[in-house]
């Protein structure tokens, strides 16, 4: 699991003052790179190995609203790992009061970057498919 801490900008807000829905994707993408750091590896060295992981399923619930200059915490964890895909859950959370915000998932497959196929990440990348397991 991992802790990233957002803080909003006026930018990501709409006309109501509240983050715009789509801002929590950004949000969700930041905590995913954070988590896959805690397991030793970077996207850049994902990359770098042959492999990618696009997002193949995205889902959030929205609870209450985050505002301009809001500190938030996004906490990510790995809800389901298969050799051939990820699930990750989020749940974001204003510090002030570490209300629930919004809860989400999402959902990765392990490509070939050269083909786009999908593949056995456990029989293509043990190095990384062990420090996805932790083995």
């Amino acid at each position: 699991m991992s802790l990233t801490k957002i803080k909003v900008r006026y930018a990501e807000t709409d006309a109501m003052a509240i983050v715009h829905h789509a801002n929590y994707y950004i949000y969700f993408e930041v905590a995913r790179e954070d988590l896959i750091k805690e397991f030793g590896i970077s996207y850049r060295e994902i990359e770098e190995s042959g492999l990618m992981m696009p997002l193949v399923e995205t889902q959030c619930r929205y609870m209450d609203a985050a505002k301009y200059d809001d500190d938030l915490i996004v906490e990510a964890s790995i809800d389901e790992i298969t050799s051939i895909k990820v699930k990750i859950k989020y749940i974001v959370r204003r510090e002030v009061d570490n209300k629930i915000l919004a809860k989400g998932s999402t959902l990765q497959t392990f490509v070939d970057s050269k083909t786009f196929k999908i593949i056995s990440l456990e029989k293509t990348n043990i190095d990384v498919w062990n420090k996805f397991t932790g083995k």
